[in-house]
């Protein structure tokens, strides 16, 4: 029982202080909350770039090939930007995180142009679709959706990293140490 005991405070102390880290590190680097976002919306983007562009070339509709490169390359422009807007310990560009602003925003409207002209396509061929190939349409159209939400929420991120920083200042993320109890030494009898 006392072994159990035991092992589960061990385990508390060691999350407690890996959690003590991971804010520590937040702390130096709050840049790094807008950056994780814009990684995870890009992976998903793509991660199922196979899916959109089977899609673009079967609906083969004005502008969907610009639209799927303009999301690509803006996502990829856009993680270099971030590493620029936001460099280590200095304060924002803001130049830069007005760049990456309107990249966000081309990327949103791209994927909003290519989403409709898989709605349009849904609608235009009705029950003439094949079930997997509407199957398809529909798992691309949930992509780009979810593509665009992620978008959006990277930029409120970047918009409020500063705030963000501010407010993780204010955590206290210091260790707490035993008493100790320090006699003071008397030096100046010694011959």
């Amino acid at each position: 029982m006392a072994s159990k005991t035991k092992f589960s405070n061990t385990l508390r102390i060691r999350v407690k202080e890996m959690v003590r880290k991971f804010l520590v590190n937040l702390k130096k680097n709050p840049n790094m909350i807008p950056f994780s976002m814009l990684i995870i919306s890009f992976l998903v983007y793509s991660l199922n770039l196979t899916y959109i562009s089977n899609t673009t070339a079967t609906i083969q509709g004005q502008g969907t090939g610009l639209c799927e490169f303009a999301s690509m390359l803006f996502s990829i422009l856009s993680m270099l930007g971030m590493l620029n807007a936001f460099p280590k310990r200095q304060k924002p560009k803001y130049l830069m995180v007005a760049l990456l602003i309107g990249m966000f925003a081309i990327i949103i409207v791209a994927d909003i142009i290519y989403g409709t002209k898989i709605t349009a396509t849904i609608a235009k061929l009705g029950s003439n679709i094949k079930p997997k190939q509407r199957a398809e349409y529909m798992f691309t159209y949930s992509v780009v959706i979810t593509h665009i939400v992620l978008v959006a929420v990277t930029a409120v991120t970047t918009v409020l990293e500063p705030w963000f920083a501010k407010l993780l200042k204010k955590i206290n993320t210091s260790v707490e140490l035993e008493d100790t109890h320090i006699v003071a030494i008397d030096i100046v009898n010694e011959e």
